[in-house]
């Protein structure tokens, strides 16, 4: 069963800028990690529906910033990629306070990651969801930005649907509400540029029968983007 989840943008902005939600998104992890889930699970949007180990690696080179996160040859696409940094800086802060206290300590990394393709069924999306909540006690950290299309200049044409879809998003966290995830219009998510709507919906189909206490850390659309960072337990 999922016991905890995370939310948090796939941005490669948040590891240079947008300290607020940096700060928020690491506020998400730890909240996570202290429901002490059996298993890891990181999920985030890609190109194609697969399953890495939870020591794959991922670079952020391709988007202009020399940052490996992980080691050995990166294979993670982009936001898994920023799930393991993520999670890597929440290690190294936690490695720093506890050898301050009393020596090294063990670090427990993620045990997997999930890619969802993007354009992946809403129905596909919750099976899939379903079936990792299967696995034991689960934790998540879900990787997904909400609409690029919330401002002229933006990534995407602007459009005025795209405020109310994401305000739905950033209420659905904030109120812990599989069930309004579940519901997300895929059509409409392609057409507002939803980046994170399949990994939205993988997170709904695992908190399904479940009732979840949701917080709703930072939320900013900074160059007409999305972003939301939010815990689940």
């Amino acid at each position: 069963m999922l016991v905890a989840a995370a939310v948090c943008p796939h941005t490669p902005l948040i590891v240079r800028d947008l300290d607020e939600l940096r700060s928020a998104a690491r506020a998400a992890v730890a909240a996570v990690r202290s429901a002490a889930p059996d298993l890891l699970v990181v999920v985030g949007g890609a190109e194609e529906t697969r399953r890495y180990e939870g020591s794959a690696a991922g670079t952020l080179r391709p988007w202009g910033l020399d940052v490996t996160a992980g080691a050995g040859e990166p294979v993670l696409p982009l936001s898994l990629t920023i799930g393991r940094w993520l999670l890597d800086d929440d290690d190294q802060d936690r490695q720093d306070r506890q050898d301050a206290l009393d020596g090294p300590d063990a670090l427990d990394g993620p045990d997997a990651f999930q890619a969802v393709a993007f354009d992946a069924a809403p129905a596909d999306c919750l099976a899939l969801g379903a079936a990792l909540a299967g696995e034991g006690r689960v934790g998540l950290l879900v990787l997904a930005d909400g609409s690029a299309c919330l401002a002229a200049g933006a990534p995407g044409r602007y459009d005025d649907a795209a405020r109310p879809y994401n305000d739905a998003i950033a209420r659905a966290v904030a109120e812990g509400d599989p069930q309004a995830l579940a519901g997300l219009d895929a059509a409409d998510a392609d057409r507002l540029w939803v980046g994170g709507r399949a990994a939205l919906q993988v997170l709904a189909g695992a908190a399904a029968g479940r009732r979840f206490s949701g917080r709703l850390l930072a939320e900013s659309s900074p160059y007409g983007v999305g972003y939301f960072a939010g815990s689940w337990t």
